[in-house]
């Protein structure tokens, strides 16, 4: 019975020092759905029409 008393004790101060969990959140409410804008110049997104190329520095090293 003593030990008992001493579980239900140690719950109760459990519950005092952290409470309750906090409510779950939906996934909905994680993420956010943002339209992108077009980027130019230095920000502009690969394109092969420009000839430019993209390189591995294993190989530019000969590795």
């Amino acid at each position: 019975m003593n030990q008992e008393a001493t579980m239900d004790a140690a719950a109760a101060a459990r519950h005092a020092r952290f409470g309750k969990l906090p409510e779950r959140i939906r996934f909905e409410d994680m993420t956010q759905v943002v339209e992108s804008e077009p980027k130019s110049g230095a920000n502009a997104s690969y394109d092969e029409a420009q000839g430019h190329t993209l390189t591995c520095l294993a190989l530019d090293l000969g590795l």
